[in-house]
Formats: C-alpha cells, sequence, structure tokens
C-alpha cells in the first residue's frame, strides 16, 4: 500500500469483472483517495453500492467524470466512442482518460475524435479475466503478474504514460508499452483467435446431437473440452465488440489458422504419423516457455483439486 496516492479521484464507468477488480486493487494497494462509479444498469449500480467498493455511486457517465484525475472507461470496446462523446465536455483539466479494452486500434479511433486536448488519453488493455461478470466477479488480485499493455498515441504526454504505468504497477500488473496496430495483432493471436475457435468448438459438440448427446459431450468432457467451455463462457457482448472491431487482425490469423489446419487434416487422412508428431512436438516448446516466464502454473491438470479415493469400499475385491 502506497503512502502518497498516485490519483485523487478515480472514475470508472462500467462495474464488471474488470471495472469491480480495478476499484477493489486500487483501494487495497491505496492507489487513489476516492473511487466513483457509474454503470448502465440501475440494478449493477445498487449492487456496486452495496459491495462498498466505490466511495460514490452516480447514475451518469458525466457525473463521475467531474472532477476526475483518472477516467478509465470499463465497457466493451463498441460502446466507448459513444462513452467518450459522453463524457468530453465534463472532463477535467489535465485528467488522464483511459480504458480496458481488448481491441485498441478501434478504441483509439472511435475516443480520440471526442476528447478535448486539455486530457491525456491513453488506451490500455489490461490482460486478464475470468468467464465470470459482473461486479460480483471482481477481486483485488486479478491482475498480479499479470500484463497490461499500454498504447498510448504518438504525441502522448510522457509523464501521464508514465503515471498511469505505476498505477498498474502498484496493483500487480507487468506494463508494456506498444502501439495500437502491434497490440491488435498479437492479441488476435493470443486471445482472439483462440476464444473464437472456442466458440466453434463448443457450438460444434451442440450443433451434432444426432452423434454425441448434450449430456454425454456433459458427462464425459475430457480436460480439452470443458477449458473449451470455460473460454466459450465469457461476456458475449464483449466478445462480439472484440471480433467487429479488430476484424482484419482476426481474419488473417483465422486464414493462416486455416491453412494449418488442412495440413494437419491431410497428415490425418494420410496417417502421417511422423508429420503429426512433428507437429506437436513442436507446440509443445510454446507450452513450456509460457511456464518458464511464469505466465501460467506447472501443475498438473492446471492446478486443478481432485476428490480423495473413497476410503471404504462397499464390497472388498475378491479374485475367489
Amino acid at each position: 500500500m502506497t503512502d502518497a496516492p498516485l490519483f485523487n479521484r478515480l472514475a470508472l464507468i462500467g462495474v464488471g469483472l474488470i471495472g469491480s477488480s480495478i476499484a477493489r486493487a486500487a483501494r487495497a494497494q491505496g492507489a487513489v483517495r476516492e473511487i466513483v462509479a457509474t454503470a448502465r444498469s440501475p440494478q449493477t449500480r445498487k449492487r456496486v453500492a452495496e459491495l462498498g467498493i466505490a466511495d460514490q455511486v452516480v447514475e451518469t457517465n458525466a457525473a463521475a467524470v467531474e472532477g476526475a484525475d483518472l477516467v478509465i472507461v470499463c465497457i466493451p470496446v463498441g460502446a466507448c466512442g459513444d462513452v467518450a462523446r459522453e463524457i468530453g465536455p465534463h472532463l477535467a483539466q489535465g485528467a488522464t482518460v483511459s480504458d480496458v479494452g481488448s481491441v485498441k486500434g478501434a478504441v483509439l479511433r472511435d475516443m480520440a475524435p471526442h476528447l478535448p486536448p486539455h486530457v491525456r488519453f491513453i488506451p490500455a488493455h489490461p490482460v486478464a479475466g475470468t468467464e465470470y461478470s459482473g461486479p460480483d466477479a471482481g477481486f483485488a488480485e486479478l491482475f498480479v503478474n499479470r500484463w497490461c499493455i499500454l498504447t498510448p498515441p504518438p504525441d502522448a504526454d510522457t509523464a501521464a504514460v508514465e503515471r498511469l504505468a505505476a498505477f498498474w504497477s502498484l496493483i500487480g500488473a507487468n506494463v508494456e508499452t506498444m502501439t495500437a496496430d502491434h497490440h491488435d495483432i498479437v492479441l488476435a493471436m493470443t486471445s482472439h483467435l483462440p476464444h473464437l475457435i472456442a466458440y466453434t468448438v463448443v457450438g460444434t459438440a451442440d450443433d451434432v446431437e444426432k452423434l454425441v448427446t448434450r449430456s454425454e459431450v456433459m458427462k464425459f468432457s475430457a480436460g480439452g473440452f470443458r477449458d473449451f467451455t470455460r473460454i466459450a463462457a465469457s461476456d458475449p457482448t464483449m466478445w462480439r465488440d472484440v471480433f467487429l472491431h479488430n476484424k482484419d487482425a482476426v481474419l488473417e490469423l483465422l486464414a493462416r489458422f486455416g491453412e494449418d489446419l488442412a495440413v494437419l487434416t491431410r497428415a490425418i487422412r494420410s496417417e502421417d504419423g511422423d508429420k503429426l508428431h512433428a507437429f506437436f512436438t513442436r507446440t509443445r516448446a510454446i507450452r513450456r516457455g509460457i511456464l518458464e516466464i511464469g505466465q501460467d502454473s506447472a501443475a498438473p491438470d492446471f492446478g486443478r483439486g481432485h476428490a480423495e479415493l473413497p476410503q471404504e469400499m462397499s464390497k472388498p475385491y475378491s479374485n475367489d
């Protein structure tokens, strides 16, 4: 916890998983003096007030940003432009405005035209999350040892970028800076394409009920399919906007994925075991690299707990 808060007043527009986690972490670390939050839904605003994760909960975006020196927009990227238009006239002199969207090029294009020249606009993307959403889903440790990518425009104020980076570092994140365009191609590969594949696999399982019943799919889910269902349970509004706003990068990588899938299809059809083995050996190295840099647990079965063996057997085994 810091003795001198980095910002005086933090305004959070949207208090779902990410927004509520920012609120909890910022309060736990003393990163800000005051937190003001708002959300589109009255039910969400009511729940945020009940949870006590913000000092004030207000009804409008304009009211939230009044006097704030840090504004973080935590909503689906498709709504960012409209929110920027709404809050622009109410932003304080010198305020830092940021976001948490998974697409950065579209956010820059949609938000920047509506923000006044007296604010510092620094888009950001905390690469963290779970399959759950809403203010109850957040927790202060969400960003610990995860990356937060800042994508400041070329003319961004250096001191403002450093101050925002310090904020994210204080709540546990590792911070990297890159251009918006590079961010979008990197995340298309590491996040967007995997989500699209997960949605497709789970959708296919739901479509083939003549071959495999839904109850069988759920009952006999092995680790691979089970993990796909976790990814495919993510917020559908958020992911709809991600794919629509990072279309070019996703389509480019999807085409490459299709080419690789065709190669594997031919290898299976022709029973080319050597090609399959070589491909699978190469891809194992990626997993080892992720473990080596601490981006996942090396514990078996992804660290999941397992039930203990039964202590007593109702009928002892006998080979008589």
